[in-house]
C-alpha cells in the first residue's frame, strides 16, 4: 500500500470516528424542536401526540397534595369546630373565625400550593363566598360538569370539597374538611352526591 493510500485511509477512519451532526429539523434547531416528537416538552409536541401542560398540573398537584397531608385532622374536642390544626386552616381566611370550617380548609390547601382563593388572596369563611367568587371570575361550572383532580366540588351553600380524583366512569373522590368532625376522604357517583357545581382553580 503506498503512502498516499495509508494517509486517505487514516483520513476516512477519522470522519468514521466523528460524531454524526444531525440535520437541523424543518422550523429550527432548538432545544424543544428537537425533542419536539418525544410529546415531553410543553409546546413541542408532535403533531397528534398528546401535549403536556406543566403549569395547571403542578398546582392541582400541590392542592391536591397539601389536602392530602391533612386527612384524619379532627376537631378538639369533636363538635367544637376547633382544633390547633383548625386554627392553622382559620389563618388562610382573612377575618376567619371559628365555626364550621370546610371553605376555611379548601382555602387553606389553596394558600399552601400558592393559589390563594379570592382576587387579593383573602380566602373565604363560607361556601356561598367561595361561589360567589367562582361565578364573579367565570370559574364556576355547574351541575353535571366533569371536574379536574384539584377543582372544588360544592353542596349548595352547605358544603364544600377538593376533588382528589375523577375515576373513568365518572365517580368523584374528594378531600373535605368539616366532614364528620375531621379532614376526611370521600366518594361518590358522576352527580358528586348532589353537589350543586364545581369551581375550576386550574
Amino acid at each position: 500500500m503506498s503512502v498516499q493510500a495509508v494517509i486517505v485511509r487514516i483520513e476516512q477512519i477519522q470522519r468514521g470516528l466523528q460524531p454524526a451532526t444531525p440535520p437541523a429539523p424543518a422550523g429550527g434547531s432548538s432545544f424543544a424542536s428537537v425533542l419536539g416528537t418525544s410529546g415531553n416538552v410543553p409546546g413541542a409536541a408532535a403533531a397528534g401526540a398528546p401535549t403536556w401542560t406543566a403549569a395547571p398540573a403542578r398546582g392541582a398537584q400541590a392542592i391536591v397534595q397539601a389536602a392530602e397531608g391533612e386527612v384524619g385532622q379532627a376537631e378538639q374536642p369533636p363538635g367544637s369546630n376547633d382544633s390547633p390544626r383548625i386554627a392553622d386552616y382559620r389563618s388562610a381566611v382573612a377575618g376567619g373565625g371559628i365555626g364550621p370550617w370546610c371553605a376555611q380548609f379548601v382555602s387553606w390547601c389553596a394558600k399552601q400550593a400558592g393559589a390563594p382563593l379570592g382576587e387579593a388572596g383573602q380566602g373565604f369563611q363560607s361556601v356561598s363566598a367561595i361561589a360567589d367568587w367562582a361565578q364573579r371570575t367565570g370559574r364556576w361550572q355547574p351541575a353535571g360538569a366533569t371536574p379536574r383532580p384539584g377543582d372544588l366540588i360544592v353542596w349548595g351553600g352547605e358544603h364544600v370539597g377538593l376533588v382528589e380524583s375523577v375515576d373513568p366512569d365518572g365517580s368523584i373522590h374528594t378531600i373535605e374538611g368539616n366532614s364528620s368532625n375531621a379532614v376526611s376522604k370521600r366518594t361518590y357517583g358522576p352527580g358528586g352526591g348532589g353537589a350543586t357545581g364545581f369551581v375550576a382553580l386550574g
